[in-house]
């Protein structure tokens, strides 16, 4: 049953460590260049070299590229421990516009030990550069590729998931395999303080100019880089699309994250498609909170980890 608890929204129950950590995360990031003022190729470079806002992940030995049939050509592959238990097909975030699978190594190595799967992180071609439905058309192509490999692994069981743009083109992808016969071959969706509504929900477009990882501002210039694309679609905001026939998903988010609103509605929209979700809200959490070695972050990392477990065994 999904349930939505009201103290969890309390300034109450944010945790001193959480509170200490977003007042230097704020006051860190007001002096810093905001993305949507920043020239996209510097945001990239800063983020290859571990100067982006979140604790460098990679690259990290242990994962390595394979060849796949997207226009990048590329996916990132981290090995499972053993036999794998399963395949997580993760799509990285970084609002349609920056990021690489490789800036993903630590998390996805760290899914990988904790449950035994193999995950294959797909890149896909970036915005503004390529505009939509580029990058859903890559994430297409390397699923369909992935649940191939799954079964040449040996996984029988499949999962996707992603944080942020990652989450929304993971829902984006479930609803293009569906149309395909397909989505029944996928476990269950993880689903990290996903953009759903690319017109932008009430959170985020009443959070204002507070820099706190994301923005009103940053968000229009995330989702304007897409290009001219109709928002109201349910192909490009799967939160206005039918979500029938939907895997079981696990939905996290912070309470500082102007993305708030877009898990909210999305878990409930999904409950109400008759499908099981899972809402994990986590009090002062900021967006890409999993990101850094905080309390919230390793829970949500071992909610992750749990429900990636849970669907393998299923």
């Amino acid at each position: 049953m999904l349930k939505i608890d009201p103290a969890l929204f309390r300034p109450e129950a944010v945790s001193p460590e959480t509170r200490a950590h977003v007042e230097a995360l704020e006051a860190a990031l007001a002096v810093a260049p905001k993305p949507h003022e920043t020239p996209v190729e510097a945001s990239r470079q800063a983020r290859i070299e571990g100067r982006g806002v979140f604790p460098p992940a990679g690259p990290l030995p242990g994962s390595e590229w394979v060849k796949a049939p997207t226009v990048p050509g590329r996916a990132r592959l981290t090995p499972a421990p053993g036999a794998p238990t399963g395949l997580y097909i993760h799509i990285h975030g970084g609002g349609w516009t920056l990021g690489l699978p490789d800036q993903y190594d630590r998390w996805n190595q760290h899914l990988a030990q904790e449950t035994g799967c193999a995950v294959l992180s797909i890149q896909y071609r970036l915005a503004p550069e390529n505009p939509w439905p580029a990058c859903a058309e890559d994430c297409e192509a390397g699923a369909v590729w992935a649940l191939e490999e799954a079964a040449r692994m040996g996984a029988s069981r499949v999962v996707i998931g992603g944080e942020s743009a990652g989450a929304h083109l993971s829902v984006v992808t479930l609803l293009r395999l569906r149309a395909r016969g397909m989505a029944g071959r996928i476990a269950g969706a993880n689903l990290s303080y996903g953009v759903f509504d690319v017109g932008l929900t009430p959170s985020a477009r009443n959070w204002g100019a507070r820099q706190l990882v994301l923005s009103t501002p940053t968000m229009d210039w995330f989702s304007g880089n897409l290009g001219p694309v109709d928002k109201t679609s349910p192909e490009v905001s799967p939160l206005r699309a039918d979500l029938s026939g939907m895997p079981p998903a696990l939905f996290q988010v912070g309470t500082e994250d102007p993305l708030m609103d877009d898990s909210l509605l999305m878990a409930a929209r999904w409950a109400a498609s008759g499908v099981e979700a899972r809402l994990e809200v986590h009090p002062g959490g900021v967006h890409g909170f999993d990101m850094f070695d905080i309390g919230i972050g390793r829970a949500a990392r071992a909610n992750s980890a749990a429900f990636l477990k849970a669907c393998f065994a299923a």
